[in-house]
C-alpha cells in the first residue's frame, strides 16, 4: 500500500473562476480509499476536501498545496509525475469494469492488440523519440506499459 503525491501545478484560472485562495496546487491519492483517508487525517485534511464525483468515479483525491505536499513526503507519501497518476487511473478504471491491464483496441476494452500493432506502436514511439518528442507512453514488445 502506498500514498502518492504528483506535480505542483499553476490552477490560477481555476482557482479564479471559483473564488479560491491557493492557486498551486496537486494531487493526494493512495492505493486505497481508506489508506487514503486516514493518510489525509495525519496531514490536517478536512474529509469535506476529499474529491469524488460518485461511487464509480476512479479519480479520487485530496488537492494539496505546496506546504502540504512538503509535509506529506515528509511522512512517506511518494512523489509521482502525472504520468504515473494517470496510469493508476486507468488501472482502477479496468479494475472497477473488469477489464486485465494491458493496451485495448478501439472502443471495446475487451479487445487486445494483435502483434503487428504493438510493433507499429513501438516504432512510433521511436520515431517520437528521436524527433525530440517524448511519447506519451512507451511500447514494449509484450505490449505492457512501461
Amino acid at each position: 500500500m502506498a500514498v502518492y503525491v504528483d506535480e505542483i501545478l499553476d490552477w490560477t484560472l481555476i482557482a479564479q473562476a471559483r473564488g479560491l485562495r491557493h492557486t498551486h496546487w496537486c494531487h493526494l491519492t493512495a492505493d486505497t480509499e481508506e489508506e487514503l483517508h486516514a493518510f489525509a487525517t495525519r496531514l490536517g485534511l478536512r474529509r469535506s476536501w476529499y474529491q469524488r464525483k460518485g461511487p464509480n468515479d476512479v479519480g479520487w483525491h485530496y488537492d494539496v498545496t505546496p506546504n502540504k505536499r512538503a509535509q506529506a513526503v515528509r511522512l512517506g507519501a511518494r512523489e509521482v509525475d502525472h504520468g504515473f497518476i494517470a496510469r493508476l487511473m486507468d488501472h482502477r478504471r479496468r479494475e472497477r469494469d473488469g477489464v486485465p491491464d494491458g493496451f485495448a483496441c478501439g472502443n471495446d476494452p475487451n479487445a487486445q492488440l494483435t502483434d503487428g500493432d504493438r510493433k507499429a506502436l513501438g516504432d512510433f514511439s521511436e520515431f517520437l523519440a528521436q524527433a525530440g518528442r517524448p511519447p506519451a507512453f512507451r511500447a514494449r514488445q509484450d505490449g505492457a506499459e512501461s
